[in-house]
């Protein structure tokens, strides 16, 4: 089975640093060959982001919600994400993301933001239905020398989770009856 991942970046510079730390996650977290990438740069998309309705935003946010992992990625604008991704994402309704595993990122100057990604982002993707894996990733954007490494041992950490989980899922009851 190949893997459906998306990596949804809201940062309003076209293929930013941003988007190359979600790249490399997937990279680092996945094995090659056993899954395809869709990449949403939410900044080619600012004509239609605040079109309602929108054929292209829907579309996208459909294959969003098909995706069996999708990481959510922006940089640290006011102690959060940015408006961009925020947008995007109220298109979804509740549930919206059920089945979606997510991975909450944020990029920043310095660490005074770290909690972001899980006392702000993780919490929207989970409302949303997503299950999100643990803490929320957080990267200090003056690191990009050291992106293998410091990526490595998120993914490492992700992994160690997924794992766990996987177990769980294996001793589960069996479904008998439909989710409401």
């Amino acid at each position: 089975m190949t893997l459906r991942v998306s990596i949804i970046v809201g940062n309003p510079k076209p293929r930013s640093r941003t988007l190359k730390v979600a790249e490399t996650l997937v990279e680092k977290l996945l094995a090659p060959g056993t899954f395809e990438t869709t990449v949403i740069d939410l900044a080619d998309y600012t004509d239609e982001i605040f079109a309602w309705p929108s054929e292209t935003m829907a579309a996208l946010n459909a294959g969003v919600a098909a995706s069996d992992l999708a990481v959510f990625a922006s940089p640290t604008y006011k102690a959060t994400y940015t408006g961009l991704l925020k947008a995007f994402l109220d298109r979804y309704p509740a549930n919206g993301l059920a089945g979606v595993t997510a991975i909450p990122l944020l990029t920043g100057a310095d660490l005074t933001h770290s909690m972001g990604p899980t006392v702000n982002l993780a919490p929207l993707l989970v409302e949303l239905g997503a299950t999100v894996p643990g803490r929320g990733f957080y990267f200090i954007a003056g690191q990009m020398d050291h992106l293998d490494e410091i990526v490595q041992g998120a993914a490492d950490e992700y992994a160690s989770n997924l794992r766990r989980l996987a177990g769980i899922a294996s001793s589960l009851q069996p479904i008998d009856h439909p989710l409401a």
